[in-house]
């Protein structure tokens, strides 16, 4: 094959197999593998100009795919989190429990309106991050209550993105433990 020299109009026949049996192993969902292998595609017709021949055709999809596999688990990472925590604290609500962060940072609420109780809440929650372990009290601190990106923890921290998570679930879990045992 040429230098810069991409056939399109060949991709599905001579790579979607490879690509989707590429795919399935890492997400181990056919539906996922399917679309990632669609955008796949998409993404190559859009970035042709910049191929530059240097390696296979396949194999700058394949680099391509990698790319939407991490973008896909990234995508699901960060809808973490917020569906790890429920507790029941308020008899204020009919709903049997409320994420801890959105609570916290929702300004309509009463529960937030009533002083003292949202000043011993928040006496109560640094009460117990301070006995979590440092790091994961950096961790939790870092995401939920400074709002930082994933990303921009993992870099500072010098961790991955899965460890991350690791340590928030756990820091919650401290918490929630905390909380109960302390403030409710």
């Amino acid at each position: 094959m040429e230098a810069n020299n991409l056939n399109p109009d060949k991709w599905i026949d001579l790579y979607a197999d490879y690509l989707f049996n590429y795919a399935v192993t890492r997400v181990s969902d056919a539906e996922i593998a399917k679309d990632l292998v669609q955008d796949t595609f998409i993404a190559g017709l859009k970035s042709a100009k910049n191929f530059k021949g240097d390696a296979a055709e396949r194999t700058w999809l394949i680099a391509i795919l990698k790319r939407k596999v991490i973008d896909h688990y990234r995508k699901i990472n960060s809808k973490k989190g917020k569906a790890e925590i429920r507790m029941s604290y308020s008899s204020q609500t009919d709903a049997e429990g409320d994420w801890l962060e959105e609570r916290i940072a929702d300004p309509n609420s009463n529960f937030e309106n009533d002083a003292l109780e949202n000043e011993e809440l928040g006496l109560a929650i640094q009460n117990c991050i301070s006995k979590l372990p440092k790091k994961q009290a950096q961790v939790f601190t870092m995401k939920t209550i400074e709002g930082m990106e994933t990303e921009d923890i993992c870099n500072a921290l010098g961790i991955n993105a899965s460890n991350l998570w690791v340590m928030i679930h756990r820091a919650r879990t401290g918490l929630m433990g905390c909380l109960n045992q302390n403030w409710f």
